[in-house]
């Protein structure tokens, strides 16, 4: 019996531990449940990917093909890590152009793919929202790869592709971002208020995510740039046959022009970003002067409330029920109203006087007459040069 009390009461009389522990179950909960989402792209040989093939002349092989990870690894000479950069599946914000030795790995914002001698592989990107950008891209790509007479081998005309898809989308966006921006702070000059402040913070955000983006873009196509071996490795149809590249000159070129435009692009972001926070910064000043004169015009409304109190105390003190043998006096009204009133004034023009004098202190405290002039500031190349110095 006493056995069954206890447990009573312990389930009666619930105490603060327990509801933490209620919170670390909601935790520990949410916590797996981010762990297993997580997990989902690490396993290697069990993940479908869905593939589109082409072929040596261009040819459109298969549409959105499932196929396992080590099938495609053992068909590519891939390890399973190196498929993890190009599944969707898997967060990875960060562009990336890996070299391996029979293919070419990109993963590039929206272009998921692995580029070999004589065939190209698309990688689907799940839950994509822009089919009509991929549709682009696939068309291109078609053109580009059967157009032979440019002088490109076959895996350089994939990867011009590649990233002519990626600049026309950093372009689009950047067009949008800066009509929105720019049609934004047309707007703040007329008129200051909340929604455009919230709706500045939002493009601001979205302004420095896509500078940050564009960024990247940048650093993996320098990063490529910068390594002689990695674009020796590229020349995957000279390899194939068994020659040796000479130079990387065709490839560097070809590198260089779409790393000089997209270096463009973030210059302009970068533009935008100093115009949005000079923006804000000028429309902060224009608050803090609205804000100063609104308390100011509070302390001369507080002010004259003083000087009128001030007057009414004197009109005050002879009103009461006190014998003062003024009563009767024939110009005593008059005489206590003017007096009133000129101890209204006086105390009310004091106050703002000094009210004034204060204000004036940021900007004329250093126009003292009696304090003496320093000399004007030159730079040392333009003043008078005398035997014992510079003067």
């Amino acid at each position: 019996m006493q056995v069954r009390h206890i447990t009573w009461s312990l389930k009666s009389h619930p105490r603060s531990s327990d509801f933490a522990g209620v919170s670390d179950g909601h935790e520990d909960l949410a916590r797996a449940a981010i762990l297993d989402k997580v997990m989902k792209g690490r396993q290697p040989t069990d993940l479908m990917l869905r593939c589109t093939i082409l072929d040596s002349e261009g040819n459109v092989q298969t549409i959105s093909g499932q196929f396992k990870k080590s099938d495609l690894s053992a068909e590519h000479g891939l390890n399973a890590r190196d498929l993890r950069k190009i599944d969707s599946r898997v967060p990875n914000l960060v562009p990336t152009i890996l070299v391996r030795k029979e293919a070419i790995l990109v993963n590039i914002l929206h272009i998921r793919a692995l580029v070999k001698a004589d065939v190209v592989v698309l990688f689907d990107t799940y839950g994509s929202a822009d089919s009509r950008l991929h549709s682009v891209f696939l068309y291109h790509l078609e053109h580009n790869l059967k157009t032979k007479g440019t002088g490109l081998a076959y895996e350089f005309r994939a990867l011009e592709s590649i990233l002519l898809s990626v600049m026309s989308a950093l372009e689009a966006e950047m067009v949008f971002i800066r009509n929105l921006v720019g049609g934004l702070l047309a707007e703040l000059e007329d008129n200051i208020d909340h929604d455009r402040f919230k709706r500045l913070l939002h493009y601001s955000r979205r302004l420095v995510s896509f500078k940050n983006r564009a960024k990247l873009v940048e650093e993996a196509l320098e990063e490529v740039l910068a390594q002689d071996e990695d674009l020796n490795a590229m020349y995957l149809s000279d390899r194939k046959n068994n020659i040796e590249p000479h130079d990387h000159e065709e490839l560097e070129l070809l590198l260089e022009s779409f790393s000089k435009q997209v270096e463009e692009i973030v210059n302009e972001a970068e533009n935008i970003e100093s115009n949005v926070q000079s923006t804000q910064e000028i429309v902060e000043l224009i608050l803090d002067s609205n804000r100063n004169a609104l308390l100011a015009l509070d302390l001369k409304v507080s002010i004259a409330t003083m000087g009128l109190g001030t007057g009414a105390l004197v009109a005050g003190l002879f009103g009461m029920n006190l014998m003062s043998h003024l009563e009767e006096h024939p110009y005593a009204f008059y005489m206590m109203t003017g007096m009133s009133g000129s101890v209204a004034l006086l105390v009310a023009w004091a106050a703002l006087h000094k009210l004034a004098k204060i204000r004036r202190v940021g900007l004329s405290s250093s126009q003292n007459p009696n304090k003496k002039h320093n000399k004007p500031w030159l730079p040392l190349p333009l003043r008078r040069r005398t035997p014992e110095g510079w003067s």
